[in-house]
């Protein structure tokens, strides 16, 4: 690492034995001279992507619909369901009245909704119906923006999963199961996989990896990963001034705490004497600190600008998972078939509540971490949602969307947009990477584009 009194390179990194830390955004790494660098005037852009099945109940009537914002369009009331959201209501867009009509049924590609919504979610386009290697899609809106966001970081992009990805074959009335294993696609023909290893993801972010044997054999050790760096450190922290110092001292704090929790959850693997297969070493037992892990994994990233763009599966589309944590206890896919029986209609509520907690978990510590002038959210932009409404209909329309943050400036928040009439989802993607400053002049099936600007939008898709 070379260090000058003027300032530090952007890219200035901690390196040890077998580990790289890249660093949050200092101020001796922005030129005095250079004020402008500090403001809005030039941010980082980033966006994020995060899919959940099986829809939710923005199709119901009355108080059963608890996913629409009660009220007129506008300023933004918020529903039972995202409720939870409360704390970033200002920095919340609820878009009502968005479709997928390439991942309908045509009648001539099966029954097969589950996974036309996954794959159609961020590509708004229909999957070929094969079983084999020849499968094809389109590349999708994370890749585009990634292109042009992400040329100068370290990661093209982070692709992310709550649950293994390596089935095969048939997964769904004749489609491969790739189309539901990963939401993200590099080329029409190229599926990215997706990871849901926290440790694997940490060693990709900060160190290099091993074989699980290699990797348990690390764990006993009780050594951090940032051990390798303390001596990059001390030198880098003679350099800086106060303000910066806690920065970092925050940051590698938040690292550790991060590689503390994955080392918890190896060990609890470690003394599993449950018979059943073998969980991945660094994979917790509890799902929401799987899923929290993650988002701080995430956080991490970028906050040292590692890559700007994500995509997220909370689950694979026909997941059978259950959530008795929260009083369900019926497989998620069963429930989503709930034959208009309140009971369950309420408990898909429930699944919709949690998930809107787990998003709120991630965008507030987005908005409690600076970024330049503003924060992480001020200057991000992050997609939550489904590629299916009615789970029991299995249909495409008024999907349930909801966008966290400010995109640099970029995006009126703090409304409920509804659309007189259903318009393609892919006019939202198109006017995502509009806010990105990612350049298209169409994308998917669009007839147009959401502009995510103006007061009002309802003449503008």
């Amino acid at each position: 690492m070379i260090i000058t009194k003027k300032h530090l390179p952007r890219r200035t990194f901690l390196r040890g034995m077998g580990a790289t830390v890249a660093l949050p955004l200092l101020d001796s790494m922005v030129p005095a001279l250079s004020a402008a660098a500090r403001t809005a005037a030039n941010p980082v852009r980033r966006l994020g992507f995060i899919y959940f099945p099986h829809g939710s109940v923005s199709w119901a009537k009355g108080s059963q619909n608890q996913w629409t914002p009660p009220g007129e369009p506008g300023p933004l009331t918020l529903s039972p369901i995202l409720q939870p959201l409360a704390a970033v209501q200002d920095q919340t867009i609820v878009l009502t009245n968005l479709e997928h009509r390439n991942a309908q049924g045509n009648g001539t590609d099966g029954n097969a909704e589950h996974t036309r919504s996954n794959a159609s979610w961020l590509s708004a386009a229909r999957p070929k119906m094969t079983e084999g290697a020849d499968v094809l899609l389109a590349t999708t809106v994370d890749q585009i923006a990634a292109r042009r966001l992400c040329r100068d970081t370290r990661l093209p992009s982070l692709e992310l999963t709550m649950e293994n990805s390596f089935l095969v074959g048939n997964c769904d009335n004749g489609y491969n199961c790739v189309y539901v294993n990963t939401l993200s696609w590099s080329s029409p023909t190229t599926p990215l996989p997706m990871e849901n290893n926290p440790r694997l993801v940490f060693e990709r972010l900060f160190g290099e990896g091993g074989t699980v044997d290699e990797r348990r054999a690390e764990m006993r050790k009780d050594r951090s990963i940032l051990d390798s760096v303390t001596d990059d450190m001390s030198r880098l922290m003679r350099s800086l001034g106060a303000g910066d110092r806690t920065r970092v001292n925050d940051y590698v704090d938040a690292v550790r705490e991060v590689e503390r929790r994955i080392q918890r959850a190896e060990e609890q693997a470690g003394q599993s004497t449950l018979a059943l297969p073998d969980r991945p070493v660094g994979i917790p037992e509890s799902y929401d600190e799987h899923v929290k892990l993650m988002f701080d994994l995430l956080l991490l990233t970028w906050q040292a600008d590692i890559t700007r763009v994500f995509s997220l599966q909370l689950g694979r589309e026909q997941s059978a998972r259950t959530f008795p944590w929260i009083g369900v206890n019926e497989g998620h896919h069963g429930t989503s078939h709930h034959q208009d029986k309140p009971e369950k209609i309420a408990a898909i509520a429930r699944i919709n509540t949690y998930y809107s907690q787990l998003l709120a978990y991630f965008a507030e510590k987005l908005a409690a971490t600076p970024d330049g002038s503003g924060s992480l959210l001020d200057n991000s932009m992050v997609l939550q949602g489904s590629g299916m409404c009615n789970g029991n209909a299995h249909d495409h329309k008024n999907l349930p969307l909801v966008l966290l943050g400010g995109g640099a400036g970029k995006l009126r928040s703090g409304r409920h947009i509804k659309f007189p009439e259903l318009k393609p989802m892919a006019n939202l993607l198109l006017g995502l990477l509009d806010k990105a400053g990612v350049p298209a002049d169409s994308f998917g099936d669009s007839d147009g584009r959401v502009d995510l600007e103006p007061l009002s939008l309802l003449s503008d898709a």
